[in-house]
């Protein structure tokens, strides 16, 4: 399963993540650097529209692995319940169109 890693103790806020992101995930450079952006560019993980370094399969799952989860509860609470909830809405547009969920949230 291929996996990203996120260091929650390094994600003080938004900017953060999203800095955090764009390097993890390879985003091209137009990535916006908004949570709106950041759905955008995960709803084509098995399209060619290159919008991440990952390209899956029909069947895949790319898991997404923040450590240090509590440091980032602590920090921006906020932050980590709405990327929880984007990933689940992520993966019901996948279900919509016919596939299988993309993501897997993991807090380690």
């Amino acid at each position: 399963m291929p996996s990203v890693q996120l260091d929650g103790s390094k994600i003080a806020d938004w900017n953060d993540f999203h800095t955090l992101c764009a390097e993890a995930f390879g985003f091209p450079d137009f990535y916006g650097r908004t949570i709106d952006a950041w759905i955008d560019c995960l709803s084509y993980l098995r399209d060619d529209e290159n919008m991440t370094k990952f390209r899956l399969q029909e069947n895949d799952v790319l898991q997404i692995v923040i450590t240090h989860a509590d440091d980032l509860r602590k920090q921006a609470p906020d932050l980590l319940e709405e990327v929880a909830f984007c990933v689940e809405g992520i993966n019901d547009r996948y279900t919509d169109y016919g596939e299988k969920p993309a993501l897997f949230l993991k807090l380690a």
